[in-house]
């Protein structure tokens, strides 16, 4: 049975506690920066966070045996990745697991930008160097540069940290590009984070998600998988996330250093994480329609602004607008002082650049649309 959803609807989240709406509190500016979507999260989420406040008791919580099984069966009706109970770790924010992983690593880390910003803190956070190499654009699409990559490594390289998909640039991995990462990682002995927080959002239906740890035994072996409800279901500030680590010392190591350290996820986090895995399929695929449909506003309209442009969103609701030809030394301040509030590219190791985020009803995107327009010409 289909049923029907609303994300045509405005809620106003102004003047609580939303930090994407409150930074700009007093002033007249469409905030579309932080991945975090204007929609009401599921109907089978809200009424199983319904049913657990009505329980009134919000002791201290552990993952249930339900939540378990729903995300081992969640991975594998996604993805057909089998996954074993032992094999997770459960982490209040994906955020967490990036500095878990670069503590748990006895090395230093690799990555690729543009990034999402945690990529590029965590590791100094963990007394470890950082090294990059840049995604380099091929006609419309972001790609590997493996010769940079190779050249930026060091001896004491160690740990590769991975987007997949990729925020910003929206890229949903093919099959041959993760291949040719999972030899480089064999080659150099790496061991890979994977962020994979988006890949519920593949908006082409010919790029399906293939976890990495899901490639081989060598890949499963060397992976950290970071995964989480929040961006899909928007639940963002429920704060719960997971870890899925097959190889049982790595799987110790990422533990200890959590220990004493990181919270326990919370009771209604927990049941919120339940309910996304278990009964939220048909919200999802009713999100993918909107997000495709507003992810071709945002692309038509970039392409008719003069200074800025884009390269096609294979996944995720954010665009990365390259925004270097309007001539202006901070394309965010200049975009915020005319009503839309964007990321700023700097953060993510590429100055000139804005991402945007599109998970939003249609009438704040198109008034955010038309303040850009105005702007650019």
């Amino acid at each position: 049975m289909t049923t029907s959803f609303d994300f045509d609807r405005v809620i106003d989240r102004r003047g609580g506690d939303s930090q994407k709406w409150n930074k700009y509190a007093g002033r007249d500016v469409l905030p579309l920066w932080v991945a975090d979507m204007d929609f009401a999260a599921p109907p089978a989420v809200v009424e199983a966070l319904e049913r657990r406040v009505a329980h009134r008791v919000f002791g201290y919580g552990k993952p249930t045996p339900g939540l378990v099984d729903a995300a081992i069966g969640y991975l594998e009706r996604r993805y057909g990745w089998r996954i074993e109970p032992e094999w997770l770790v459960w982490l209040p924010g994906l955020v967490t697991g990036l500095n878990a992983a670069c503590r748990a690593v006895d090395g230093d880390a690799l990555t690729a930008l543009p990034v999402y910003p945690p990529f590029l803190s965590a590791p100094r956070l963990a007394g470890r160097k950082l090294a990059t190499a840049p995604l380099v654009l091929s006609g419309d699409a972001w790609e590997w540069d493996f010769a940079c990559m190779e050249a930026a490594l060091t001896p004491a390289t160690r740990l590769l940290l991975l987007c997949h998909p990729h925020n910003p640039v929206g890229r949903a991995w093919r099959p041959g590009e993760l291949s040719r990462l999972a030899d480089f990682c064999r080659r150099h002995d790496l061991t890979v984070c994977s962020d994979e927080i988006h890949c519920d959002l593949i908006l082409d239906a010919d790029r399906p998600h293939i976890p990495l740890a899901a490639l081989d035994a060598d890949m499963a072996r060397r992976a950290i998988t970071l995964m989480a409800p929040s961006k899909t279901y928007n639940i963002p500030g429920l704060a719960c996330s997971l870890a899925v680590i097959p190889d049982a010392s790595l799987r110790g190591r990422f533990s200890a250093v959590m220990r004493g350290i990181v919270p326990d996820v919370n009771v209604l986090g927990l049941a919120a994480a339940e309910a996304a895995f278990r009964e939220c399929d048909d919200w999802r695929e009713a999100l993918l329609g909107v997000l495709r449909a507003n992810r071709d506003r945002v692309e038509t309209a970039i392409a008719g602004m003069a200074g800025v442009s884009m390269t096609h969103v294979e996944a995720t609701y954010l665009a990365w607008i390259d925004a270097r030809a309007l001539g202006v030394a901070d394309p965010a301040r200049f975009f915020e002082e005319a009503g839309v509030g964007l990321s700023d590219g700097a953060d993510f190791g590429a100055p000139g650049w804005v991402r945007l985020n599109f998970g939003c009803p249609r009438e704040t995107l198109e008034a955010a649309l038309k303040r850009m327009a105005s702007a650019c010409a």
